[in-house]
């Protein structure tokens, strides 16, 4: 694992810093000793590991090295919106029954034996519920669990309105999981040349710079309307693969995580005009734009944001406890002042 990890790292110019190389060796200790685990008797072994720190430490990228080194032929990688949608649909085949998710989880652990979940964070009762509940339960079942995180298992659930019903999870995480801290100290997506779109401001919500910025043809429908997961969305414009929208449209209704994966499956160039400084709205549309960036940045789509302000202005340090990585994220689009 670590001579993996080593060449993909040379491959990009890069040398592992000391941070990620005991975070990979920490990862290939315990495969180890799960491995073992699975042929001899043990009591409670390690269920898993829980890798967390700070946006760009490289967590994904040693989450890529772990699981393509990993041994083994039933695993798998999920992000967590992906997944949570996943286990709702699931869900629904088991609807009558007692307790559906326990089903799913069963299911789930008859077929891997590794299970590799990426950017692990709770801000919603629904998601702490569902997870917390799936957590034990693959776990009892021997299913191995590695998370990265941006937070400490203790940070995961801030909101204290919830709080207390996520703290069984938190106890399973600490008790149960090897808590490593990855933080060399550099954001390394600040030295990366990935873009995956624009950042333009300043542009009003009335502008139609986004449209000429997209490349819209003579085939393209202006004002229009579709329907999302049965509830009426408003476009500014739509043509062959690509989408314009306004913010309020996407982020000041109530959308859900579903809807976002929808929209970046059916779109691979998507515009939102509009975007507003965020510290003004309320938590719940706050959200929404983070959970939308999360699954775009995932899904890989082009993207176009025209912004009332700079991205220095668009949320205020301290105004959403998630900000740092979706400002992470933002930062990979180019910036260009209109």
């Amino acid at each position: 694992m670590r001579a993996h990890f080593t060449t993909l790292l040379s491959d990009k110019g890069f040398s592992a810093d000391p941070a990620q190389q005991l975070a990979i060796d920490r990862l290939g200790q315990w495969l180890s000793a799960f491995l073992a685990s699975r042929t001899r008797w043990s009591a409670k072994p390690v269920a898993g590991v829980y890798l967390w720190g700070g946006v760009g430490r490289g967590k994904s990228f040693v989450m890529d090295a772990f699981f393509a080194a990993a041994p083994l032929q039933d695993k798998r990688r999920v992000h967590f919106h992906a997944f949570l949608q996943e286990l709702q649909q699931r869900m629904l085949a088991y609807n009558g029954q007692p307790d559906p998710l326990a089903r799913v989880a069963g299911d789930i652990a008859k077929r891997v034996r590794l299970l590799c979940f990426d950017e692990f964070h709770v801000h919603d009762i629904g998601d702490a519920i569902l997870l917390g509940r799936l957590l034990k339960v693959l776990v009892e079942k021997g299913v191995g669990v590695v998370c990265t995180s941006n937070y400490a298992p203790q940070g995961l659930c801030p909101n204290p309105l919830y709080r207390e019903r996520f703290k069984p999870a938190i106890s399973l995480l600490e008790q149960r999981f090897a808590v490593v801290q990855l933080d060399g100290g550099a954001d390394y997506r600040q030295r990366a040349a990935y873009c995956w779109g624009e950042y333009i401001w300043p542009v009003e919500a009335s502008s139609d710079v986004l449209g000429k910025r997209l490349g819209l043809g003579d085939s393209a429908e202006y004002d229009c309307a579709t329907s999302l997961n049965h509830h009426p969305l408003r476009l500014r414009a739509r043509e062959a693969g690509m989408l314009w929208l306004d913010f309020s449209e996407l982020c000041r209704k109530p959308r859900s995580s579903a809807d976002f994966l929808w929209l970046c499956d059916q779109y691979r160039q998507l515009a939102v005009t509009g975007v507003p400084c965020l510290d003004a709205e309320g938590i719940d549309v706050q959200q929404r734009f983070l959970n939308f960036i999360d699954i775009a940045y995932d899904s890989g789509v082009q993207l176009l944001l025209g912004c009332e302000a700079s991205l220095d202005e668009l949320c205020l340090a301290g105004s959403h406890v998630d900000f740092s990585r979706t400002r992470s994220r933002l930062q990979q689009l180019s910036q260009l002042k209109y």
